[in-house]
């Protein structure tokens, strides 16, 4: 090294620097690429990302040839810096100031600056990085492979058996991460719709169905005029025929078919019999992506549930299951407010007491508990121990809440002022 000049050593020196610089940016923006962007630009066949993800195909390949070349560039560099401090400095103080002094420069020039380059820029610094690693790992394959073979044999030894497959698999709940941290990437109406089909399996019949007692339906024993003028009045295109009681339901009448009967002038109650169609039943802890599954299987849309004892307790519908993904339908273009809601001038909101939780937590976006009773009326009874009196007063979950009228041992209407919310920890 004696006959090498000291402005060349220093231009080495500066090149194995920059060369420790490549081989750390690289490492960085290899390992801190994203994965499902990369896919896809595969997908759009991007030479650059082909490239990357050849390369990150064997990781621990990749991670080896990258390691052999940032070493043997910085034991290089250490060298080249210990000849040109002792030059200056003399055999004692020169190791000195060469090992701090690289130390320093390594640490700013090929370590941190390069590194913070490449996260905050993978795609900039891998896609050109990988024209130099592929050939490189052809070369130094033999050598790669034998490192990787010393350290798999350790681990082994170590009982740890290094994964190929894992994959970038990600589980339901880092899913709905990426979906509601993708910001203005997907738009807020379609990320609500993929937190509806998240939360299919958590919801089931029972928070979603009609209570029985709200069902319309039919009593086939009836006088044939007021059947006549039920059908004729519906809103509903399937109607739940029963006899005496809903208990001792017989099936579900197509409206349309009615009408078809009806036209031909051969509308009885027999024919009407005749015309209803097999009940499905489900049980009401069934979860909703399982209901919507059994449905699509049988091709039914419309269900009863029933409790554990057989009993019925509500209906519940295809399109019931579809509004918890993509909300409400409604053929107003003005957003309005549920026949269980109204706004009150004083910034109250009066709310009938059977009015689903769930519902209203969507509505009017608050947060009552859901995982006790389903209606307004049972959490509060649930939370007073007993049956209220108007005009009481009281918090539940932070929200003010006021009975207004009370019939057949039911809450009828509840006031509710949002405005003067706590959260449960201050109440």
């Amino acid at each position: 090294m004696d006959e090498i000049s000291t402005g060349s050593l220093f231009i080495l020196l500066a090149i194995l620097i920059l060369l420790s610089a490549f081989f750390s940016s690289s490492e960085t923006g290899m390992m801190t690429i994203n994965r499902y962007r990369l896919k896809h630009l595969v997908n759009e066949n991007h030479a650059g990302a082909k490239r990357v993800s050849h390369l990150l195909d064997k990781t621990d390949r990749l991670i080896g040839l990258i390691l052999i070349g940032n070493n043997l560039v910085n034991i290089g560099a250490a060298m080249i810096a210990g000849i040109i401090a002792e030059r200056f400095f003399g055999d004692v103080i020169g190791p000195i100031v060469a090992t701090f002094g690289l130390t320093l420069v390594v640490l700013i020039f090929a370590e941190v600056t390069p590194k913070t380059l490449a996260a905050l820029y993978p795609e900039k610094i891998s896609f050109p990085a990988s024209l130099v690693l592929l050939p490189l790992m052809t070369l130094f394959y033999p050598f790669v492979y034998l490192i990787n073979g010393i350290t798999n044999l350790l681990l082994a030894i170590m009982n740890i058996r290094p994964r190929h497959d894992q994959g970038d698999n990600l589980s339901k709940e880092e899913l709905r991460t990426v979906v509601f941290e993708a910001g203005v990437l997907i738009p807020k109406q379609h990320q609500q719709m993929l937190k509806g089909v998240f939360e299919l399996e958590q919801v089931t019949a029972e928070d979603i169905m009609i209570p029985r007692n709200e069902i319309f339906a039919i009593d086939i024993n009836e006088d044939w005029k007021i059947i006549l003028k039920q059908l004729t009045n519906s809103h509903h295109t399937r109607v739940l025929v029963y006899r005496d009681t809903i208990d001792d339901a017989v099936g579900f009448i197509h409206v349309r078919d009615a009408l078809r009967l009806l036209a031909k002038d051969q509308f009885s109650k027999a024919t009407l019999l005749r015309a209803v169609r097999e009940i499905y039943f489900t049980p009401e802890s069934t979860p909703l992506d399982v209901l919507m599954h059994k449905f699509q299987t049988a091709k039914e849309r419309i269900g009863l549930v029933v409790d554990e004892y057989g009993d019925i307790q509500g209906l519940v519908t295809l399109e019931d299951i579809l509004e918890e993904i993509v909300g409400d339908f409604t053929t107003s273009m003005i957003p309005s407010h549920s026949k269980d809601v109204q706004l009150q001038q004083d910034g109250s909101v009066l709310v009938d007491g059977s009015a689903n939780i769930r519902e209203l937590n969507k509505e009017m976006n608050w947060d009552l508990p859901i995982e006790g009773p389903k209606t307004l009326n049972g959490l509060i009874l649930e939370f007073l121990e007993e049956i209220p009196e108007a005009n009481m007063s009281f918090r539940i979950a932070g929200y003010p809440m006021e009975i207004i009228e009370i019939s057949e041992n039911m809450v009828k209407t509840v006031r509710v002022i949002p405005e003067h919310y706590q959260t449960p920890d201050a109440v």
